[in-house]
C-alpha cells in the first residue's frame, strides 16, 4: 500500500515550527504537487501513526557546537555520543544529567546493559570505554584501530562484566573480567571476515554484521547459529551501515541498504516457513534461523526498529542519479541537494501504512550514514487495536548531526485532533464518548462539532447533539439557546433544552417559548413544551403578551389557543382559560369548571359545552339551575348560529330538567310536547299525565300530525271527549283491553254502554270484549245484547274460557275464605291460651330487691321467656301498685284484680272507678251469666280495666 508523503514539523519542547527556509521549501513542494495533481482525484489521506517532537532541554546547545554521532536508549535515560568523543547522559526531556569525557574522536556506537547501570562506547580513536552511571567506575580499553561497534552483555555485571566489540580490525572480541588476578580475558570470536560494522546482544544471542553478512552466535553454548549473507547490489558498509535490531528474544530484524530481512531463531527441527534455515547441531539441541520475512525497498535504510507487529524504517531517499546508478558504485549525494529523511511504517510484507517526511535541520547536506534511529525498550505485544497502554508507548529517536527528533505513537487526543482537522467531527465525538482522551476534550470537540453543523446548516442534527455535547453547563446551554434564536432555528432545539441538571435562566425558557409562537408549524411543539416544562421555570406573562395580539387573526390556530389557555392556567387566569377550553371543545373542561368553581362563567358557553358533551353539560346545568336559569339555557340553544342539532339539545336539557323539577321548566312544556314527539315519543304519556302546563289543543294537533294515537286518546280524555277517545281506541288501535282500561279509568257507566255498542258493530270485537270484561261486566249481559244471527269468531271457545275462569275464580275465593277462617280460629285459640296464663305480681320487697340484682343473674335466666315478659310488662305498667290509688297491692284483706293487660287494681278502687265511668256515661254495663273461664263468679258485674277503657274511649 502506498500513501502520499506528509511533512510533519517536529516540535521543540512541545511547540512546533519551521524555519523560513523550510517553509519556502515545503510551499514549493506543495505547489508542485498541486500542479501535478490537477485533474486527478484526491487520495484519501491516511491518519499518521506517529507524532514527532524535537528533543529540547540541553540538546540544542550540545549539537550546536558538537554534532551528534550516536545514540542509545535505556529504560530511564538516553545516551548521546558526539563527534568530539563526549558522552552525554540525558533524561527523556533532553536535559543533561551527566557528562562523560570518554573519547577524543567520533563516538561510533553506544550500548547499555539490561539494568541501565553501565554504558559502553567505542570511537574512532581506537578506544572502548565502559562507565558506571551511578559510581565513578570507568574502564578504558585501547585497540589502536577505529572501533565501530560495541555490545554489553545484558547481564554485564553478573556475567563477569562481559562485553563484545569490533571495528576495522575485523575481529569480534569478547572480553570477560578474570575471576582472580585482575585484568580481562580477551577472546576472538571471529576474525578475517572484514570490518565489524554493527553488533547487537539479546539474552544469550549475539548478532553482528561485517562485509560478508550477518552472523548469529549462541553465547551460552559458544556456538554459531546462522550466517545470513549480505544483500547483493547495495552500497558498501562505509557508505550505508547495516542496521540490526532485536524485536524480541527470538526475532532479529536486519535492514541493509534497500533490503529488510526478519530472522526468527527456532529451537526445534521443523522446517521454516519458507524452507530457508541455517543450523548447527549440538549434542543437546538444535537452533536455526528461519527467515520469516524479506522484502526490498525503494530507499536506503538509515535505521530500523520494531513497532508492535510492524516496523519503523528511517529512510534516506537517494537522488534520481543515484537510483539510476548501480548501488554498488556507492557514489555519495551531492552536497546541498539531499531530500528529507522519511519515516516509513511498514508490515513484514512491505505494506506501507504511513509515510512521514521529516524536516530535519540541515537535511540537504546529509548522507544516509549521517542518520541514526534508536528506540526505547518496550513490550512489543502491547499494541492493541492501534493503541498503547499508558507508559508503554515506544519512543523513537531520529538523530542527525544537528537535530534530534523524538517519534512516538499518536494517542487518542492526537487522533481526535486529526479527525477534527479533517472535518470528521462525528468520528471525533464518537472517540471522545468512547472514553478516549481527557474528559475536557468533549467540550472542545462538542463546540467545534456544533459550529461545523451550524455552518453546514444542519440545525436539527446540531440540536440533537446538544444534550450530549453541552451536558451540565448552564452557560453553554444559554449561549446556544440564544445562538439558535438568532438563527431563527430555536424550534429544533426546544425539545432538547434541559429543565434540570442544569436549569437555565428564566429568560432562556421565555425566549424559547416566544420563538415558538411565531410560526403555525411550531404551535404543536409550543403546546407540548408548555405541558412538559414545569411552570416554575419561567414567567407566563411574556409569552401571553406575545400570543394575545393574534387572538382574532388568521394565524391563531387551535393549538395556539390551547397553549394560551395553558398559560392562563399557569398565570391563575382561570376564567380566560375556561373560555378558550370551551371554544376548543376540550373534554377536560368539565373537570376544570369543578376544580376552579367556574359555574358562574358558563352562561355564554352553553352551546359550546352542549356540543362537546351534552350529557355532562345537562347534568351541570341542572345542578346549578339557580345560577344558570332555564330561560338563559333555552334562549342560547334556540338562537345559536352554530351548526348543531339545537332541538335535540333542547330536548335533552328540558327532559332532564322535568325529571328533576317538574315545575322548573313549565314555561316550556308546550315546546317539550313537540320535542318528545320528535325525539322520544315513548316518554309522552308519562309527561302528559304528570304535567299540567301544556295546551291540550296544541298537543292534540301535534299528535294528530304525527299519528300518535294513544297520546291523542289521552288528550281527548283529558279534554272530556271520552266517547271520541274510546272510538279512537277501538277504531284505530283496535285494542279492547286498552278500551276497557280507559272506560274503567273514566268511571262512567255510559261509556260501558258506548263500548258495547261500538263493539257490536264488529263481531271480532265482541269476542275480545267477552274476554276482557270478566270481573267488570256480566258476560250474560253482553251476550243478551248480541243480535241474533251475528257470527262471532271463536265464540264457543271464549264462552268456555269465561265459564272456566269464573269457576276458577269462585274456587279460589272459597279456598281463601276457608284459609281465612282457619287462621282466625287458630289465632283465637292461641290468644285464649295466652290469656289463661298467670301474671306474676311482685311484692314491694321483691321489687326493691330486684332493682339491686343484675338482670342477667342466674335466677332470672331460669324463668321462662313468657313469664319474664309478663313480669317486665307488669312492673312497667303498675309496678306492684294499684293503678288508681298507687298503694301497694299487698294490703291485707283487700282483694286484687289483675287484667291481662297487666294493669292491677284493688277491688274497691276498681269498683269506684267503674262507677265513676258509668255515671259519666250514664249507662250501665254489667255482665250476667255463669262463671267464665277465668273464674269470675256468675252474675258478677263484668270488670274492665279502667285505664284501657279510658284510652279506648
Amino acid at each position: 500500500m502506498s500513501t502520499a508523503r506528509r511533512a510533519h514539523p517536529p516540535q521543540e519542547n512541545g511547540v512546533g515550527g519551521y524555519s523560513d527556509d523550510e517553509r519556502e521549501v515545503e510551499e514549493e513542494e506543495e505547489d508542485g504537487e498541486e500542479g501535478e495533481g490537477e485533474g486527478e482525484e484526491d487520495e484519501v489521506e491516511e491518519e499518521p501513526r506517529l507524532k514527532y517532537q524535537r528533543l529540547g532541554g540541553s540538546v540544542p546547545a550540545i549539537v550546536s557546537t558538537d554534532p551528534a554521532a550516536a545514540i542509545a536508549v535505556a529504560d530511564r535515560m538516553v545516551a548521546l555520543g558526539t563527534h568530539n568523543g563526549t558522552l552525554h547522559i540525558l533524561d527523556f526531556q533532553g536535559n543533561q544529567v551527566k557528562e562523560i569525557a570518554a573519547h577524543t574522536a567520533t563516538i561510533n556506537d553506544i550500548s547499555f546493559d539490561a539494568d541501565g547501570e553501565y554504558i559502553g562506547s567505542c570511537s574512532d580513536d581506537g578506544t572502548v570505554v565502559i562507565s558506571s552511571l551511578f559510581t565513578d567506575e570507568k574502564l578504558k580499553f585501547e585497540y589502536h584501530r577505529p572501533m565501530k561497534t560495541i555490545a554489553l552483555d545484558p547481564d554485564y555485571y553478573r556475567n563477569y562484566r562481559r562485553f563484545a566489540t569490533g571495528g576495522l580490525a575485523g575481529q569480534v572480541l569478547i572480553l570477560t573480567k578474570k575471576t582472580w588476578g585482575g585484568g580481562y580475558h580477551k577472546k576472538v570470536l571471529r576474525d578475517g571476515e572484514g570490518p565489524i560494522h554493527s553488533m547487537k546482544w539479546r539474552t544469550d544471542l549475539l548478532a553482528w554484521a561485517n562485509d560478508a553478512g550477518v552472523k548469529v552466535h549462541d553465547m551460552k553454548m559458544d556456538k554459531g547459529i546462522a550466517f545470513i549473507e549480505r544483500p547483493k547490489g547495495i552500497p558498501r558498509p562505509e557508505f550505508l551501515l547495516p542496521q540490526l535490531v532485536w524485536q524480541d528474544d527470538t526475532v532479529l530484524v536486519i535492514g541493509w541498504g534497500t533490503s529488510v530481512k526478519i530472522a526468527a531463531i527456532r529451537t526445534d527441527s521443523s522446517q521454516g516457513l519458507n524452507g530457508i534455515q541455517r543450523s548447527i547441531t549440538t549434542a543437546s539441541y538444535q537452533k536455526y534461523v528461519d527467515i520469516v520475512g524479506s522484502f526490498q525497498t525503494g530507499y536506503h535504510i538509515s535505521g530500523i526498529a520494531p513497532f508492535g507487529d510492524l516496523l519503523v524504517v528511517l529512510a534516506y531517499v537517494p537522488e534520481e542519479e543515484d537510483k539510476e546508478n548501480n548501488f554498488s558504485k556507492s557514489v555519495p549525494s551531492r552536497q546541498g541537494t539531499a531530500q528529507r529523511p522519511e519515516i516509513h511504517l511498514v508490515s513484514w510484507k512491505n505494506d506501507e501504512l504511513t509515510t512521514d517526511a521529516l524536516p530535519i535541520h540541515g537535511y540537504e547536506h546529509y548522507k544516509a550514514k549521517d542518520y541514526a534511529l534508536a528506540h526505547a525498550p518496550f513490550s512489543g505485544s502491547s499494541n492493541a487495536g492501534g493503541q498503547w497502554a499508558a507508559g508503554d508507548e515506544p519512543l523513537y529517536y531520529i538523530v542527525s548531526p544537528k537535530d534530534i527528533v523524538v517519534a512516538k505513537p499518536r494517542d487518542t487526543e492526537d487522533h481526535i485532533a486529526w479527525l477534527l482537522q479533517h472535518g470528521w467531527h462525528e468520528k471525533a465525538l464518537a472517540a471522545v464518548e468512547a472514553g478516549q482522551g481527557r474528559t475536557e476534550l468533549l467540550d472542545e470537540v462538542g463546540s467545534r462539532y456544533l459550529d461545523h453543523l451550524i455552518i453546514e446548516r444542519k440545525y436539527a442534527e446540531a440540536a440533537r447533539l446538544c444534550p450530549k455535547l453541552l451536558r451540565g453547563s448552564p452557560s453553554a446551554w444559554e449561549r446556544w439557546v440564544f445562538h439558535f434564536a438568532h438563527l431563527r432555528q430555536l424550534a429544533v432545539l426546544v425539545p432538547y433544552i434541559p429543565t434540570e441538571n442544569p436549569q437555565l435562566s428564566d429568560t432562556a425558557y421565555e425566549v424559547a417559548l416566544v420563538a415558538l409562537t411565531t410560526n403555525p408549524s411550531f404551535h404543536e411543539l409550543l403546546l407540548t413544551t408548555i405541558k412538559k416544562w414545569p411552570p416554575t421555570l419561567y414567567s407566563a406573562s411574556p409569552v401571553i403578551s406575545a400570543i394575545e395580539p393574534h387572538l382574532n387573526s388568521s394565524s391563531m390556530t387551535d393549538l395556539l389557543k390551547e397553549a394560551l389557555a395553558e398559560l392562563y392556567v399557569i398565570n391563575s387566569q382561570y376564567d380566560k382559560a375556561f373560555s378558550l377550553y370551551a371554544e376548543l371543545l376540550k373534554p377536560e373542561v368539565f373537570e376544570f369548571i369543578e376544580k376552579h368553581n367556574l359555574h358562574d362563567n358558563i352562561h355564554d358557553k352553553v352551546v359550546d359545552l352542549m356540543t362537546l358533551d351534552s350529557k355532562r353539560t345537562v347534568n351541570l346545568l341542572i345542578q346549578h339551575r339557580d345560577a344558570i336559569p332555564p330561560n338563559d339555557v333555552v334562549g342560547q340553544l334556540l338562537h345559536t348560529s352554530k351548526s348543531c342539532d339545537k332541538k335535540h339539545l333542547l330536548h335533552l336539557y328540558l327532559h332532564a330538567l322535568f325529571e328533576t323539577d317538574m315545575n322548573a321548566g313549565k314555561d316550556f312544556h308546550d315546546m317539550q310536547v313537540e320535542l318528545y314527539a320528535d325525539y322520544e315519543p315513548r316518554m309522552l304519556l308519562p309527561f302528559l299525565r304528570t304535567s299540567q302546563h301544556y295546551s291540550l289543543d296544541k298537543a292534540y294537533e301535534i299528535f294528530a300530525q304525527k299519528e300518535l294515537v294513544r297520546e291523542q286518546v289521552f288528550v281527548l280524555g283529558r279534554m272530556g271527549n271520552a266517547k271520541e277517545a274510546l272510538s279512537t281506541i277501538i277504531n284505530k288501535l283496535e285494542d279492547i283491553q286498552e278500551a276497557v282500561e280507559f272506560v274503567m279509568e273514566q268511571h262512567d257507566d255510559e261509556l260501558w254502554e258506548e263500548l258495547i255498542r261500538q263493539c257490536l258493530q264488529k263481531p271480532e270485537m265482541v269476542g275480545m270484549l267477552l274476554e276482557h270484561t270478566v270481573g267488570n261486566l256480566d258476560p250474560l249481559y253482553i251476550v243478551n245484547l248480541v243480535p241474533d244471527g251475528l257470527e262471532i269468531p271463536r265464540l264457543r271457545d271464549r264462552l268456555v274460557k269465561i265459564v272456566t275462569d269464573y269457576r276458577t275464580e269462585t274456587s279460589l275465593r272459597h279456598g281463601c275464605n276457608d284459609i281465612l277462617k282457619a287462621d282466625c280460629v287458630n289465632l283465637l285459640v292461641k290468644y285464649y291460651h295466652e290469656a289463661r296464663r298467670g301474671v306474676y305480681m311482685a311484692s314491694m320487697d321483691e321489687e326493691v330487691t330486684g332493682t339491686r340484682v343484675d338482670e342477667g343473674s342466674s335466677r332470672a335466666t331460669e324463668r321462662s321467656s313468657s313469664v319474664r315478659a309478663l313480669e317486665i310488662k307488669s312492673r312497667t305498667r303498675c309496678g306492684a301498685r294499684c293503678c288508681l290509688c298507687f298503694d301497694p297491692l299487698s294490703i291485707q284483706d283487700i282483694s286484687v284484680i289483675v287484667f291481662h293487660c297487666c294493669h292491677a287494681y284493688h277491688l274497691s278502687c276498681l269498683e269506684g272507678g267503674l262507677d265513676l265511668m258509668k255515671s259519666n256515661s250514664s249507662s250501665q254495663d254489667s255482665d250476667e251469666g255463669s262463671e267464665d273461664g277465668d273464674g269470675t263468679p256468675s252474675g258478677e258485674s263484668r270488670m274492665r280495666c279502667v285505664l284501657c277503657t279510658t284510652a279506648a274511649a
